[in-house]
């Protein structure tokens, strides 16, 4: 097959996925699309993009399979532990100026380790501050397009392995003894787990006074990443803060509306009103 037929082939394939799921896959960049969609080639044994397109329609329950390849995200608790540690003086000023009723969207929030970090980190800062009995007004909204994700972030069972990087007295205070770890009660009572696809929805519940989207951002082309840069600034109230992964760097119209505080490690925050 040539280059111009196998070109041909995935676009054929990425518009039948988009007709079939409604996942927008022309936002996707090229590269992370065919290398997603070649583990599934692999796991049923075809080669070409054609085949497996046939083999879409011969086994519907495929799609889901490819779904979880395509939108798969691999994270962990307090990951870049240093990136929370400087997240938690912003954490202590919204809380007191919102008087515990934060409100945080963890968009593609994988199967759940990001907003539960979220969610512990907000209970220690109430804890520092003698407000425990205030938790119950934050409320973390953690969303994903991804079924098996949500599923997981729903289930809130964690293996050892996804705490290697969270302090070992926060997962004692905070998770339960026996393996699979699963978060407090209180904790859990903040999550509300959502579906939702950022390519082509607006937020779920805005004015957010955090978002939290680290290292999603990256997979889609430069228009779409623009297009979310703008949408993450929508949903954010003045004085708000983004947090975005190491390796994403803002651009586009929403560079003038979002101030960088943290270039390290990434904190952008909204200008309050008048400012």
């Amino acid at each position: 097959m040539t280059s111009e037929q196998d070109d041909r082939a995935f676009r054929a394939l990425t518009q039948k996925i988009t007709r079939a799921r409604g996942l927008v896959c022309d936002s996707y960049k090229d590269r992370c699309l065919r290398r997603r969609i070649a583990v599934r080639m692999r796991a049923r044994g075809v080669h070409t993009f054609d085949e497996y397109g046939r083999l879409l329609e011969q086994d519907v329950r495929e799609y889901d399979l490819l779904l979880d390849a395509l939108t798969i995200n691999v994270t962990k608790f307090f990951r870049n532990v240093e990136t929370w540690r400087a997240l938690e003086p912003r954490l202590t000023a919204l809380w007191t100026a919102r008087h515990g009723e934060v409100r945080v969207w963890s968009a593609g929030c994988a199967s759940g380790e990001e907003p539960y970090t979220v969610a512990v980190a907000l209970a220690e800062t109430a804890r520092r501050l003698g407000q425990e009995t205030l938790l119950s007004r934050a409320r973390v909204d953690a969303t994903d397009i991804d079924r098996t994700s949500l599923e997981r972030t729903r289930a809130a069972q964690y293996p050892e392995a996804a705490f290697t990087e969270m302090p070992r007295e926060l997962v004692r205070r905070y998770f339960s003894a026996e393996v699979p770890r699963r978060p407090l009660p209180e904790l859990q009572r903040i999550v509300r787990v959502l579906k939702h696809d950022l390519t082509s929805e607006p937020p779920p519940a805005p004015p957010y006074d955090l978002v939290v989207c680290r290292n999603v951002v990256i997979y889609f082309d430069r228009r779409m990443q623009e297009r979310l840069f703008s949408l993450f600034a929508d949903a954010l109230a003045p004085g708000g803060v983004l947090l975005l992964g190491k390796v994403e760097t803002l651009f586009g119209a929403a560079r003038a509306r979002l101030v960088l505080e943290e270039p390290r490690e990434r904190i952008y925050r909204r200008a309050e009103a008048g400012a």
